[in-house]
């Protein structure tokens, strides 16, 4: 009985009816910002890419800089949707479905930037002087609507132990025990050893660790992507030839032989791309809602450039490398198909992407322990709130040792739904991101001193 009404709602918010909402929502901001995500984008690479390694003496106490919030929200996106996910889109949809990830990303881009700008205006301080904000708090204090955030809530926090933990410390067990055979008992306890350290740390300890894992394990996997590539160069133009001719075209792609129709080629590859960068489903504004910053689009930013990082390169590369070992239409799907054609470009090749598969899942589990502790303590309170990182730590054995499948497709549900009241928040509260976004752009160089300095611009009924 669970398992049918859950397909059902599953069928519904990763079918159709939330492609169309997610992308739709994009495509709205897109036309309310003027395209900021492609009208600023040198300004943005400018103040995110190369302000990575630019020390921030300005930091707080309790705050984290920016770049720590963004690696904390990469840590959580960058996961197993960006090797097994990408494959299976390929897999199923064909090259093309490749295109119309790209063309989610685009929106995708301006949904993320403004979940942030939303997060940071509506952010609270709490009682250790630590900001906490994210779609919970902006749909409460801009749409002064706390049921509808507590669902939010609820949903993030459940989804936390599943997708966020559960799902990632199975796939970290079961790729250590396949390509070195070490024992899932011995892999569950060493990652509720090192995963506790780090989170019972709390935002701090986290943003520490991911600030130094994101940038290493992103280039450890892509060099290794951008070798094969280098080897297979000759192939490249004909595997981008192929990506946009069977996007409109699967069938051309597949030969006729497999009935692969339109219809499932840009499914596959919206929902891929939506789920790899996770554009609109409300989690990464947890993150970069404990920056910093001094302005709310200045952190949007960095959301534009979240989401050019995790699909516009990482799935890219992913990709292309399939693409070019002519292993794409084998049969192979998910994680066996990444590996077979890392491993055709060169002896080894299959080791990058099982370490890049544990070093994404590891960060996927130290992001979403953030959020899950976010949103737990927003429905309960801090003071009970403080306990769930412990239950969280627990939960890693259980996933690496454990086939828990009703547990994991329950919380792929929630994740899904986790977007209907986000998508609500920022649509309803859109005026606010075209007013904060105008308001940093007069003077994007003037450092502000305070939040009151944005804040006054907002109409009374958007105030909290």
């Amino acid at each position: 009985m669970l398992d049918t009404i859950n397909n059902f709602l599953s069928s519904i918010v990763w079918g159709w009816p939330m492609i169309i909402l997610l992308v739709g929502c994009g495509v709205f901001l897109t036309i309310k910002l003027n395209f900021i995500q492609i009208r600023k984008f040198n300004f943005t690479m400018k103040n995110t890419l190369l302000k990575v390694f630019v020390k921030d003496n300005d930091k707080k106490e309790g705050d984290i800089t920016a770049f720590q919030a963004v690696s904390t929200a990469l840590a959580a996106t960058v996961g197993t949707g960006n090797i097994s996910g990408v494959s299976l889109a390929i897999a199923t949809g064909g090259p093309g479905a490749i295109f119309w990830m790209w063309f989610s990303a685009i929106f995708g881009m301006c949904t993320k930037f403004s979940e942030v700008v939303l997060a940071v205006t509506y952010r609270e301080v709490n009682s250790k002087g630590q900001y906490s904000g994210g779609p919970m708090y902006y749909i409460k204090n801009g749409l002064k609507n706390k049921w509808l955030a507590c669902a939010f809530a609820l949903f993030a926090a459940c989804t936390s132990f599943g997708t966020g933990n559960m799902t990632q410390s199975n796939a970290i067990s079961q790729t250590l025990h396949t390509a070195f055979n070490v024992n899932e008992k011995l892999t569950g306890i060493v990652l509720v050893l090192i995963i506790g350290i780090v989170v019972i740390g709390g935002i701090q300890r986290i943003s520490q660790v991911t600030e130094k894992l994101v940038p290493f394990m992103s280039l450890f996997y892509i060099l290794g992507g951008i070798i094969i590539l280098i080897i297979e160069a000759d192939k490249i133009p004909a595997a981008f030839s192929l990506i946009f001719r069977s996007a409109f075209s699967p069938k051309a792609a597949f030969g006729g032989a497999v009935g692969v129709g339109l219809k499932e080629t840009v499914k596959m590859g919206i929902a891929r791309g939506l789920f790899t960068n996770e554009a609109g489903l409300g989690s990464a504004p947890i993150a970069h809602a404990a920056s910093n910053t001094d302005h709310p689009a200045r952190q949007g930013l960095w959301g534009i450039f979240e989401v050019f990082t995790v699909t516009i390169v990482v799935c890219s590369i992913t990709a292309l490398t399939i693409i070019v070992s002519g292993l794409w239409d084998s049969g192979l799907q998910g994680v066996d198909l990444t590996a077979a054609a890392f491993e055709s470009g060169f002896t080894g090749g299959k080791y990058i992407v099982s370490i890049g598969l544990v070093l994404f899942a590891f960060s996927t589990i130290l992001g979403w322990a953030f959020y899950g502790e976010k949103c737990f303590s927003f429905l309960v309170g801090e003071k009970i709130g403080k306990y769930y990182k412990y239950a969280y730590v627990l939960t890693c054995y259980l996933g690496a040792t454990g086939s828990l499948q009703i547990i994991w497709n329950l919380s792929d549900t929630l994740n899904g739904l986790m977007a209907l009241p986000n998508l609500i928040g920022l649509i309803m509260l859109s005026k606010v991101v075209l007013l904060m976004t105008k308001d940093f752009f007069k003077d994007p160089y003037y450092i502000r001193k305070s939040p009151e300095e944005y804040l006054n611009i907002l109409p009374e009924k958007y105030k909290f």
